[in-house]
């Protein structure tokens, strides 16, 4: 379960450094507004992903305890879009394509405000939601209950707290718009890859369990 958990954190964590609306939430407010109001959009950002990661433990899992089939159709959706997200970043990666600018939120936020536009951010984002759908399809068809799936949304929310902390420091003081494009495209890469080897374990998981 360990090595399990590994490679879908190790997911997770790409995806968290990549570029996306969560670290342009961020980036936004901590440019124009400091570090203060940018840690309230993080705060906002990791409650968001336990709210997700709880939906897709026990929603996916009270599925498949009703439709025992519905676990290999979701081996086959979320292998399939964890392989059209790899595929994705693979080309940013090639292309040089990865979205790196970022615009100054001059709106003045309270602490509230900020925690509410973070939270709203994930929450509203349909890519946020297929992605922790996805995930927990993966931790499903390892053979991972409810409970070990939902005990993986902390360490999300965790990784999530730390590298979009750690974004919204840097934005606060200008230097990651220096130094961040530089390395986006090897971050994409890094998600592209791991993202790549979980979808096509699904996909094949889910062609041996067809064959049997």
């Amino acid at each position: 379960m360990i090595s399990i958990y590994a490679l879908t954190w190790l997911g997770v964590l790409a995806t968290q450094i990549s570029p996306g609306p969560n670290l342009a939430a961020v980036a936004s407010v901590g440019l124009a507004q400091g570090r203060r109001p940018a840690l309230f959009v993080v705060t906002g950002i990791s409650s968001g992903m336990l709210v997700w990661s709880m939906a897709t433990a026990f929603g996916l899992g009270a599925l498949i305890e009703a439709f025992p089939l519905s676990l290999l159709v979701l081996k086959f959706l979320g292998g399939g879009y964890l392989l059209f997200l790899s595929i994705k970043a693979a080309r940013a990666t090639f292309q040089g394509s990865a979205k790196t600018s970022f615009t100054p939120d001059a709106r003045p936020l309270s602490d509230k405000q900020a925690w509410r536009r973070g939270i709203l951010v994930l929450l509203t984002n349909p890519k946020a939601a297929l992605m922790w759908a996805a995930v927990a399809s993966f931790l499903f068809g390892q053979g991972l209950s409810s409970w070990h799936v939902l005990a993986f949304g902390p360490m999300g929310a965790l990784s999530g707290l730390v590298i979009y902390g750690t974004y919204a420091w840097l934005f606060s003081t200008g230097v990651a718009m220096r130094g961040y494009t530089r390395f986006a495209r090897w971050f994409e890469g890094v998600f592209a890859a791991t993202f790549g080897l979980m979808g096509a374990s699904l996909l094949w998981a889910g062609m041996r369990e067809v064959r049997h």
